[in-house]
């Protein structure tokens, strides 16, 4: 037989084109329209409503950047319309939609003149049903258009004006398409879901299996059957030549895939937050829609702050989702307040995105999560799977690394391992989207990807248009239905997370196991850009627990005279877990979105601390004596951890002494040597003696990178950014101030375009060196990093992470280890060989690097990086430009609980506060290394004091945790305060003794 398979695929591929879509709609008739324009930001339906329509030519330009116009439709569908069986009338809204994915371009959202939603208007999604309007024969509806502009520009990652509404212009961005009532031929239409189905399928089986050549001859009949002319009417024909291709079910060993509708909806990104608000509006009801027409269509819903949104702003709409979680179509999974970063979010932070997440769930919906839910998080930290466990959910997806540069992934499906020993059942769906359109293509790639073939049978997709939102169409849930039971295909049951985490547990006993950390090999750079966001996330961090323990302090110490502000507290706990999204907090989304963080966190630093100052005067009285707030989990200028009291001043102040034009500060517990420029030639510790910097090398050393990434401008960084770089060591002036006992030299540089200003620091009674760098940072992609080479061999690099830390390698034997040239750690980060070590920590930054060569001596060079600050051009070509202030402090003899210590006193500022008398703390622990992260009044409103505490050093810890107040009892609970088993926890009276496994995190509540 000639081969002719390329002409047929050809022409198939013109005859769907030309012939089966366009008689999709067999005739239709345009609407009236007339507008409205509003003038700035969005307003509610029914204030729109109020105003008065101008007609609305068809085909007109429409929307300047960011701007929503309001649409009339209105007409009278003709007689005799949708009245045959394979018939329904429609309305088709094209807003003047590109060929790009929906969520990137301009969106709409339809609505009822009495101001309830019909459903949304997207690109791939331009149809609603007239029954849906309620009005007989009659169309009059609105839509809400929204004319946001396509940041994305194609991918090509070049800078664009289009991500500040101050700089995106006012020229109008689309032009109207086609707004008419049609009519629906629903053969045809079904016949081109036969046809994408089975054409996608053809393109994915081998040239040599019999079933390609079936297919194909069968689309050919199919062709040769019907007349181009009529499709209409030669459709049913069609169908039938396509009918015994359809029916031939999967092989008997075909993968299994459980389909979950899915809409992964970044809560900002190239939009603002308040976009945001209308995508998840526009996706919902989309997805309520298809529920009513499909009952066996299921949706997974991962964010509560989402549902929250749509409950303030669309509370009818959120009435219908409530319906469908009853019924079990709408799936409420994730149990988080947003799908966060993981990686740079604090200990607590991490824990009450869970707290919020499940508890929202909780209340709304009578769900219980058992899912974490995360597929589009840039990593993710060795400490999530005791924190997923301890807030009562046992299993864990994600998805984001199949996108590694380098290494894949062992496994689809395994034990995930954390830092302390917890193990998580998790999933790594082999489609390799989470956008999934049910394609042959994706649901191939599946099948060959999956890499427990032979142990496990099923793996998870999530399918619907997602990013920017749209969510599963009626296509894809047709393509669902065609590839249930099809030869050379996988075979799809569309249901819930749930339900395949049920199945693949039960077939999958004897799981591979995954140790440390999810690294992804990519987005290195989102450790770094956008520093003032970082800054807001870290300092509100401290902030909260600062006003959750003084606030629980007073409720118990003053007792009625102080009301503990549960609702406020929970409020700007949600605002900061918002803000820690896994675009805003990476640094990684559109001018306005960081602008808007900003805000949020001036206005978060605001009501905190006056949350604070109102619970000191409850707490210490009214007064002139200065007492410190001590709120860190160690003692401090004399003061007890959690405690208030009077400082007990050092008993030497800070020498100075200059030395060839630079000075040596020395307060009897270290000794720092400055040179001329203001670098940091020596640092020693008066205990061991022993020089940190390395012979001939110099610490407080900036260096700044050409940093160009490939691509991903705001996300990368590239390896061969190390190849460029500038060594900042000339100083334009180097001089003294003294302060009291403390001394600071102030560095002052000129860099390009930036100025720089140091100010290292040494205070009496203080065993590191604190070192701020202030920047008017003018550069562009450029990259700055503040290093110390120090004198140790270390084959480890110890990072903070949610309670604990983790430990990474320093050398590159593996493509593994040399993925890892960027790496994050929290407020400190630790080198050191046996019996010496050098603790590094900071106030905002996350991102480091650690590299280490051994010198010509035979003694080896450990560096230690900080990454400060980067300055990329997409998505915001103004990232980071302005004024920075930055904090490190180094701090030489050092081992891991010095450096858990000298974190918190980097990242909690002295807090003096005026008052009549101290305050003893609410509990003492006896044991340096288990530390208190948060302490709080209960969740339930009854007063009981929560305590979370965990082992800090890696090891296994005894101690015990008493209580300062009257206790009733002590109960081990969850995240969520519900009463657990705690393995090496004794409950007393008012009290629990602590055997603790390292890095165990326990939660308390200490009874009234």
């Amino acid at each position: 037989m000639h081969d002719d398979r390329r002409l047929t695929e050809v022409r198939l591929d013109r005859f769907v084109r030309e012939r089966i879509d366009a008689a999709v709609y067999t005739r239709s008739v345009p609407l009236t329209l007339s507008s409205w324009d509003a003038p700035d930001e969005p307003v509610s339906v029914m204030e729109a409503l109020r105003h008065e329509f101008a007609p609305q030519a068809h085909g007109a330009a429409w929307g300047r950047p960011w701007g929503t116009t309001w649409l009339r439709l209105q007409g009278e569908v003709p007689d005799s319309w949708g009245t045959a069986t394979d018939t329904a009338v429609e309305i088709v809204v094209d807003l003047g939609f590109t060929t790009e994915i929906p969520g990137f371009q301009c969106e709409g959202i339809a609505w009822r003149p009495d101001g309830t939603i019909i459903k949304a208007i997207s690109p791939r999604n331009q149809y609603i049903p007239l029954k849906l309007l309620g009005s007989g024969m009659a169309v009059d509806f609105y839509v809400e258009a929204a004319a946001n502009p396509d940041v994305a520009q194609g991918w090509t990652f070049a800078a664009m004006p289009y991500g500040d509404k101050a700089t995106a212009g006012s020229e109008p961005s689309y032009r109207l398409g086609t707004m008419a009532i049609a009519e629906l031929n629903q053969t045809v239409w079904e016949l081109q879901q036969d046809v994408w189905t089975l054409g996608g399928l053809m393109h994915e089986l081998p040239i040599e299996l019999p079933r390609r050549h079936e297919i194909l001859r069968a689309l050919e009949r199919m062709m040769d059957i019907m007349d181009p002319d009529d499709v209409p009417g030669t459709a049913a024909a069609g169908r039938a030549a396509l009918a015994e291709v359809l029916a031939r079910p999967a092989y008997a060993s075909a993968h299994k895939l459980v389909a979950t509708g899915h809409a992964h909806i970044d809560s900002a990104w190239l939009w603002p937050v308040r976009e945001t608000i209308r995508k998840c509006a526009r996706t919902f009801s989309n997805v309520v829609a298809l529920m009513d027409d499909s009952p066996d269509f299921v949706f997974s819903c991962s964010s509560a702050q989402q549902l929250a949104w749509i409950k303030e702003f669309y509370p009818e709409l959120f009435g219908r989702i409530r319906e469908k979680v009853k019924a079990g179509q709408f799936v409420p999974v994730g149990g988080m307040w947003v799908e966060s970063d993981t990686n740079m979010p604090g200990g607590e932070a991490m824990a009450r995105q869970f707290v919020e997440g499940k508890k929202f769930f909780l209340d709304e919906f009578g769900v219980d999560c058992q899912e974490a839910w995360l597929p589009d998080s840039f990593g993710y930290s060795a400490a999530l799977p005791q924190i997923v466990k301890a807030a009562g959910s046992r299993w864990f997806l994600t998805q984001k690394i199949s996108w590694n540069q380098v290494n894949r992934m062992p496994h689809h499906t395994f034990n995930w391992e954390g830092i302390d020993g917890t193990r998580l059942f998790t999933h790594f769906p082999p489609v390799d989207t989470y956008n999934s359109e049910l394609s042959g293509r994706e649901l191939a790639h599946a099948e060959r990807n999956y890499r427990d073939h032979g142990r496990g049978t099923v793996s998870l997709v999530p399918f619907g248009y997602g990013d920017g939102g749209g969510g599963p169409t009626r296509e894809m849930l047709a393509a669902a239905r065609r590839t249930a039971d099809l030869e050379g295909s996988p075979k799809v049951r569309i249901g819930t997370s749930a339900s395949f985490f049920t199945e693949a547990q039960a077939e999958y006993s004897a799981l591979p196991v995954w140790v440390g950390e999810m690294y992804l090999e990519l987005h290195r750079g989102t450790y770094t850009s956008q520093a003032k966001t970082k800054l807001g996330n870290r300092r509100s961090e401290h902030l909260l627990r600062e006003a959750e323990l003084w606030c629980a302090t007073a409720a118990v110490r003053a007792g009625g005279a102080f009301s503990y502000p549960a609702a406020e507290l929970k409020r700007l706990w949600r605002l900061v877990l918002l803000q820690q999204f896994h675009d805003i907090l990476p640094g990684s989304s559109i001018a306005w979105v960081h602008q808007d963080a900003e805000r949020n966190y001036a206005a978060i630093s605001g009501a905190l601390e006056a949350i604070i100052a109102e619970a000191a005067e409850a707490m210490l009285g009214e007064g002139t004596r200065a007492f410190l707030l001590n709120a860190a989990p160690h003692e401090r200028d004399g003061v007890p951890a959690l405690a208030a009291a009077e400082v007990v001043r050092a008993d030497d102040p800070v020498v100075v002494t200059e030395a060839d034009g630079g000075y040596v500060l020395d307060n009897g517990l270290i000794r720092a040597v400055l040179d001329s420029n203001g670098l940091l030639v020596s640092l020693k510790d008066h205990a061991s003696e022993r020089e940190a910097i390395a012979p001939g090398a110099f610490g407080n050393h900036l260096e700044l990178h050409r940093d160009t990434p490939n691509e991903w401008d705001a996300w990368d960084i590239d390896e061969f950014y190390r190849r460029n770089v500038s060594s900042l060591t000339e100083a334009h002036s180097v001089t003294l101030e003294r302060g009291g006992w403390d001394a600071v030299v102030v560095v002052e540089r000129l860099v390009g375009h930036s100025t720089i200003t140091q100010r290292i620091s040494l205070e009496a009674g203080s065993a590191s060196l604190g070192i701020t760098t202030a920047v008017d940072w003018q550069e562009r992609e450029k990259l700055l990093k503040i290093g110390f080479p120090l004198d140790l061999r270390a084959d480890r690099s110890a990072s903070e992470t949610q309670f604990g830390h983790v430990y990474r390698p320093t050398h590159v034997n593996t493509s593994w280890e040399a993925a890892k040239f960027e790496i994050c750690a929290h407020r400190w980060i630790h080198v050191g060989e046996p019996g010496y070590g050098v603790a590094v920590t900071n106030g905002s930054s996350y991102g480091h690097d650690v590299t280490r060569t051994v010198r010509d001596d035979g003694g080896t060079t450990t560096t230690v990086r900080v990454s400060l600050l980067r300055a990329p051009k997409y998505p915001d070509p103004t990232a980071d430009r302005g004024r920075h202030e930055l904090q490190v402090s180094i701090r030489p003899g050092a081992g891991i609980a010095d450096a858990v210590e000298e974190g918190y006193r980097t990242n909690l500022a002295r807090r003096v506060v005026k008052g009549a008398h101290p305050v003893a703390p609410l509990f003492t622990v006896f044991n340096q290394g288990i530390v208190i992260e948060a302490v709080k009044l209960a969740e339930d409103g009854s007063g009981d004091v929560i305590v979370r505490l965990y082992e800090s050093l890696g090891e296994r810890s005894t101690g015990m945790v008493a209580a300062g107040f009257d206790v009733r009892s002590v109960t081990a609970v969850d995240l969520l305060e519900r009463p657990v088993e705690a393995p090496g926890v004794v409950v007393g009276h008012d009290s629990a003794g602590l055997t603790l496994r390292p890095f165990q995190l326990v939660t308390l509540r200490f009874a009234r």
